[in-house]
């Protein structure tokens, strides 16, 4: 068994294209007119198509209880464009305990997008700002031997 793609089924599929072009720099990689596949593995189907696979016309959006994850090596760049957009958040940009920043925000259909600093440049962060890599380590709940290689891949 292996796992393939995530699809999201999307009411207008040029405006969930464009969105995800716009905002997440995907790219159509192949094109079956009713469903798209978009660089990075995720796939659009549109809801009249998904309708008939699936034999119903019970289909839910906005449910709030799954989410797209990304990760951004420039997350404070990834963070100023989002204000340039008319993005409706899920909630601005936070923090976790870990020290990773996060946001959340709705794609057209209300499928949640999160988009996290990468975990590597957390940990350059934090070292970055004066802490040991003990201390970092300790910080984000991560094994020390996670920041140590976190910081070989800067050379």
């Amino acid at each position: 068994m292996k796992l393939k793609n995530p699809l999201l089924v999307v009411t207008d599929i040029g405006k969930s294209v464009e969105f995800y072009r716009n905002v997440l720099g995907l790219d159509v990689i192949l094109d079956f007119g009713a469903n798209k596949t978009l660089s990075g593995g995720l796939c659009l189907q549109t809801l009249e198509t998904y309708k008939d696979f699936i034999g119903t016309d019970r289909i839910t959006f906005g449910a709030n209880n799954a989410e797209i994850y990304f990760e951004e090596d420039d997350f404070d760049g990834f963070a100023e464009k989002l204000k340039q957009l008319e993005i409706e958040y899920v909630h601005p940009v936070i923090e976790h305990s870990w020290g990773q920043r996060a946001v959340r925000f709705y794609d057209p259909d209300h499928h949640i997008i999160e988009v996290g600093e990468n975990m590597e440049m957390v940990c350059r962060r934090f070292l970055e700002n004066g802490m040991t890599p003990q201390q970092a380590a300790e910080h984000m709940d991560v094994p020390l031997q996670y920041v140590i290689d976190s910081m070989k891949d800067q050379d």
